[in-house]
């Protein structure tokens, strides 16, 4: 069956608007991608050992030579013995490496942040270049490496704006 003209043109501009509607969106998911660090299935020792002392961040979020310097230093993690059974450590440091900075915002940095500290990358100074030295002082959120305090899905890795809530 052949389109007469006319239909052939409304199937090319519904084609066209179609696109556009693509392309309209993909800039607004693209940014929001920076927010979501690449999905990895979680680690089940990572989310237990990690994730009962702070949020079990998304390994994407640092440079791999990063993670091996934190699994390396345990013992002194951030004023606290974190160390872990040779067995569990190996594991989580071995997946960690394997997904380390996979999300964008992080291949773009030249080196890994000071101290090692998710908090204290250029991204993260960027992104959070708006929020007051009160804010980060308030007992509900007490420093910036308290992401669930504001990220009300930080745990899920999802730290969007579409889910943020400032504590007062």
């Amino acid at each position: 069956m052949s389109l007469t003209p006319r239909r052939q043109r409304r199937r090319t501009a519904g084609a066209g608007l179609a696109l556009l509607s693509l392309l309209a969106l993909a800039p607004a998911a693209r940014a929001d991608d920076d927010h979501r660090p690449a999905a990895v299935p979680p680690l089940p020792a990572y989310a237990q050992e990690c994730g009962s002392c702070h949020v079990a961040y998304p390994p994407g979020l640092l440079p791999a030579a990063s993670w091996q310097r934190l699994m390396a230093g345990l013992p002194r993690h951030f004023g606290t013995d974190a160390s872990l059974d040779p067995a569990a450590a190996q594991a989580i440091g071995a997946w960690l490496a394997q997904h380390a900075g996979s999300a964008r915002k992080v291949q773009r940095e030249p080196a890994a942040p000071p101290e090692d500290r998710i908090s204290r990358s250029a991204w993260f100074q960027r992104e959070h270049r708006e929020v007051s030295a009160s804010t980060w002082a308030l007992p509900a959120v007490k420093s910036a490496a308290n992401c669930g305090a504001c990220h009300t899905r930080a745990d899920q890795g999802d730290f969007s704006e579409r889910h943020l809530r400032l504590p007062r």
